[in-house]
Order: structure tokens, then sequence, then C-alpha cells
């Protein structure tokens, strides 16, 4: 009446590996690590003491992990106990949660990218991506951080201020309690630590140690001792403190106390839905048929400054840089434009006012400089009414990474009793503008690439590209937030979420092509 079931005989065949599917991603990513050489992995070992798993089963496990939506290390060491799958990739050997972090988080960072790398060139060899279109977007990953420990650049910089007054004060409230040849002797000390300059930690140390002395000296001066005990035990202290926020935010405007290297960022998702600042890093990526072509993770919140240390990125690992780069209109910046033109990089890349200036309600604004004409020659701008604006002056402005950007300054020779001053400006007096001609050049260029057949063809698959990557990483997934800290951490949990990526979208396409071939030969 029933099949007959025993837990006591020994069953044959004893091979995991009769159980997987033919077409298993898990032998999809065994066959994409073992075509690795094994001298990438040299690096992470550098010899001595017990032999240790081999790098190429963990990397496996990992992968393959990641693919399963399984990240964190004690899940992953239970999964290699537990799961089928798991057991025959790691050939039923068991490295336990602290050897499986160690390695993914300590033992590759000096060989991830390399890895990454191979499976792409593999990737590239089978023709699944031709590196010749890259399509780049950014998007934001909560770090693991108190969401509520932060520090702001812009509090600390008042508070910091806020405490030199002070000091400042207590010193010359010191001075006046003295004679005049200790005024004298505390004024040079004044100086030394900078009136009209900011005083440092440095300074005041040697300047309280001197009040300190000549406190030994007077030990029944009350005032100076309470002035002495109030710069020790807290002014030096906070400006320390201070001092120290400042190095760690470098040109940041907050950072998390739990991750410093995290930084508070808008994300779309909340979990208050109130569109709370959180702790997080920009993620970007590049690329080509929906498989990862390049990764990077930035501490800024901004994509526009992104783009440059991003391609330089990829160019170090790849070798060379793409041949067209196609992105959104947060990249569309003067800086961006002339690194792609200076590497001869086709760029498809919109700006701010792209689709705004498809608007009846922009081309009827007489404000507006793109609706005026310039002269080449002249070097003048025509407004709507019909008025000369000639050039006055020129002016340089440096952006944070140093890049110059010239402006042209050009006023009006007469706005008065112009009957459309009131729509073409507020100000008193004859209208001016200041122009960057090399960034309107920039921008017509890309207005007549994105206007182009081709070009219009690639801004419209960008939505298909980046896009839908990120998705699947954060919904279907489920990788909102990392699990690792600091700004190395994360970025090698971005290459292991990328190789796990390209892994599954290698297997779906590999299914796909065996589906279509079994309806053509049917």
């Amino acid at each position: 009446m029933y099949i007959q079931y025993t837990m006591d005989q020994l069953c044959l065949p004893m091979d995991l590996e009769e159980d997987i599917p033919q077409n298993h991603l898990v032998r999809v990513v065994n066959t994409a690590v073992n075509r690795l050489d094994d001298a990438i992995f040299d690096a992470a070992y550098t010899g001595g003491g017990r032999d240790s798993y081999h790098p190429k089963m963990l990397t496996k496990v990992i992968i393959y992990a990641y693919a399963q939506r399984i990240y964190s290390s004690r899940q992953i060491a239970k999964a290699v106990r537990e799961n089928i799958m798991f057991m025959w990739i790691a050939g039923r050997q068991r490295p336990d949660f602290r050897t499986i972090n160690r390695f993914r988080s300590e033992r590759m960072k000096a060989v991830l990218e390399t890895v990454f790398t191979a499976v792409l060139q593999f990737l590239a060899d089978e023709n699944y991506v031709q590196l010749e279109h890259y399509f780049v977007d950014g998007t934001k990953i909560e770090a693991n951080a108190n969401r509520y420990t932060f520090v702001w650049g812009k509090a600390v910089v008042k508070h910091k201020a806020k405490l030199q007054e002070k000091v400042q004060t207590l010193f010359a409230t010191i001075e006046e309690a003295e004679n005049q040849e200790e005024r004298e002797h505390v004024g040079q000390d004044l100086s030394e630590l900078g009136e009209a300059s900011e005083i440092t930690s440095e300074k005041l140390e040697i300047a309280v140690k001197q009040l300190e002395e000549k406190l030994q000296a007077k030990p029944k001066d009350k005032s100076l001792k309470k002035a002495v005990r109030a710069l020790r035990k807290d002014l030096l202290p906070r400006l320390q403190t201070y001092e120290t926020h400042q190095e760690v935010l470098g040109n940041r405007n907050s950072y998390s106390k739990t991750d410093k290297d995290a930084t508070f960022m808008r994300m779309k998702e909340d979990h208050m839905r109130n569109g709370q600042l959180k702790p997080g890093y920009n993620v970007h990526i590049g690329t080509e048929n929906q498989f990862i072509l390049g990764y990077s993770v930035h501490q800024r919140p901004t994509d526009t400054r992104c783009l440059i240390p991003h391609l330089e990125k990829v160019k170090s690992a790849l070798g060379k840089l793409p041949a067209t780069v196609i992105a959104d209109a947060g990249y569309g910046g003067e800086e961006n434009y002339d690194y792609l033109e200076q590497n001869e990089i086709e760029a498809i890349v919109k700006y701010s006012t792209y689709h705004r200036e498809k608007s009846k309600a922009w081309q009827k604004d007489i404000s507006k400089i793109d609706n005026w004409t310039y002269h080449n020659e002249e070097d003048t701008w025509t407004c709507a009414a019909g008025q000369t604006l000639v050039f006055r002056r020129e002016s340089k402005e440096k952006t944070e990474s140093g890049y110059e950007i010239e402006y042209r300054h050009y006023r009006s020779t007469s706005c008065e009793g112009c009957p459309l001053k009131s729509q073409c400006t507020k100000t008193e007096g004859n209208r001016e503008v200041k122009v960057s001609l090399n960034y309107l050049r920039l921008k017509n260029q890309a207005r007549e690439k994105l206007r182009s057949e081709e070009g219009y063809a690639l801004a419209v698959r960008r939505m298909i590209e980046p896009e839908p990557v990120f998705g699947d990483i954060k919904n279907n997934r489920g990788f909102k937030r990392f699990l690792l800290r600091g700004l190395p951490k994360v970025s090698l949990e971005v290459g292991w979420l990328s190789l796990a990526h390209n892994l599954i979208k290698k297997a779906a396409m590999d299914a796909k092509r065996k589906g279509a071939k079994r309806e053509q030969t049917a």
C-alpha cells in the first residue's frame, strides 16, 4: 500500500551531482569560476601556516550565496552544511562563518576586481557583451550604520567657531587679571594662538601648558585655576573632537559615527515614509545587455561628480574606456562633457534642462539665454528685445576637483525703457549675464547627438539597462542595506553582487537560447 521507506538503508549513487539539474545556476557558477586561472588568487595568500581552503571553492560558495539572496556569513555557513547545492559546490567541505567572512572582506580585497574582469572577459568572448555601449546610472544603498548617530559638517564648523571665540574671551579675561609684565607675556601666547587666524588644538595645548606652569607659581590664584580647569577639561577636548570630525568629513557634509565612511543621503526608500536622510553609499554601475561591465562606490550623494571617478576605475580594470557612454541628466555638467571629449568618448548624456527646452513655456521665456542670439565674430549677444549685450570681463571658477571653468560676462548697453524688461529680469539697471561658452558648445554637441536617430535609440534603451539591474538587486534579491562597514568592504560587497548578477543573467540567457532552439527543431 505504501512505497517502501527506511532511513537505515544505504542508497546509491552517493554523488550529489546526480540530484542537480544540468541547467541549474549552480553549474553556471561552477563552470565560470573553474575557468579562472589559479594564479589570480596568489595575491590573496602569502603562504605559511596550515593549508587554507581553496579560494575557488570559497569564491563559488559566496557567488552562489549572493545569487540566492543569502548575504550573512553565518547563513552561508549554514547553507554549506544543509543545502545540497552548496554541499556539492563546496565539495562537502564546511568552512565556518569566520572563514567565509574573512575571505570575502579581507583576502579578496586585492583580487576581486581581477576575478570580476576575468569573468567579464569570458562573457565578451562568448558574445554576451561587446563592451561598446556603456549605460551608466547610480543608486543609493543604506549603510550598516545607526540612522541617528550623525555628524553634520555645518554644525561642526559653527560649534568650533563658537568655541574658539570662547577661548579668545577666556584668554582676554586672564590677560586683564594679570599685571603689565604678565599681560605682555600672555599677549605673546595669544599671538601664538593666532588672534587673526584659526586656533588649533596644538596651539591651545602649548598655551594651556604655559598657564599650568604659571599656576604652579601662583597656586592660590582662583581665577587662573578656574580658567586652566575649563581649558584642560572642557575646551581643549572639545576642540580636538571638532578637528577629528573635520578630518573624517573631508569635503563631505556629513558622516555616521558607526560607519565613518557613510554619508547621509536622501533615499527613495524610507522606513518612516517621510523622506528622512539615512547613512549610505552612492553605488554606480555601467551595463550592456543588462550585464554589469563596471562598478564603483562613492561617498557623495550627487551623481555629477561620480562619473569621472567611475570611468577611471573602469579604465584601470578593463585597460580601456568604452566607446560610447549613455547617461541621464544627472551627469550633464561641463566637467564631465569635457572629460568625455578629451578621451574621445561619444557622449549620449543629457543635461539638466534638456527636456524642459522642448516645452513651449521654455521657448517663449525671453529671460533664457538659450532663446537669444550669439554673434561669434563680434562676441556679443542679442536679447529678445533686440538689445546688444557686449563683453565686459572674464572670470574663472574652480570646482572641488580642481577643474577650471571660464566665464565671460556680458552687459546690455541700455535696458532703460525696454517694454520687455519685466519679463527679462527683476534686477534694476542693465541686464548682465555670465556664460561659459565652452559649456554652451558642449551642450549643443550633446543636443545634436541626443536628437539623432542613433542617439535617441540609445537614450531610450538606457531606461531598460541599468535601472532594471538595480531593481533586480534591491527588490528581487532583497539587497537594500549593506552588511559590512567601511568603503573598502562595501566596495567588495558590490563586487560580489555584480559577479552574482552577471552569472544569473548568463544562466537566464542560456535557458532562453535553449528554449528558442527547441522551438525551432520542434
